[in-house]
């Protein structure tokens, strides 16, 4: 098993793993609470391609290769946007995706029922 540092390498080498043998490969994620660790495996039975972190700013880079692999494993093709690194969400942009207003539809009006 070869545990890839950069994970660059290790989301490109697992699109090429994928893409020579799309039914034969798997990808896995492993977690260990009491670690702390999160583990990512690309394997095809005959390579396997393993990425290790106990960091969590690298929770971005969990959802960007999981995107890709959902996306090849679906259409088989990897659409511009999973390609690309994802936009990170910050609070103004939250904030300014929220419906203006005062209440939500379907909330408390002041009235009781029964």
């Amino acid at each position: 098993m070869v545990y890839i540092a950069d994970f660059e390498a290790f989301m490109q080498e697992s699109e090429e793993l994928y893409r020579a043998s799309p039914l034969g490969t798997r990808y896995c994620i492993k977690y260990r609470h009491c670690d702390g660790k999160l583990v990512l495996k690309v394997t095809d039975d005959k390579r396997c391609l393993q990425f290790k972190t106990d960091q969590q700013q690298d929770l971005k880079k969990l959802e960007r290769i999981t995107a890709m692999f959902f996306a090849l494993f679906a259409s088989g093709e990897l659409p511009e946007a999973a390609a690309e690194p994802m936009a990170v969400d910050t609070p103004a942009a939250a904030a300014s995706q929220q419906p203006q207003g005062g209440q939500a539809k379907g909330g408390a009006k002041g009235r009781r029922k029964g």
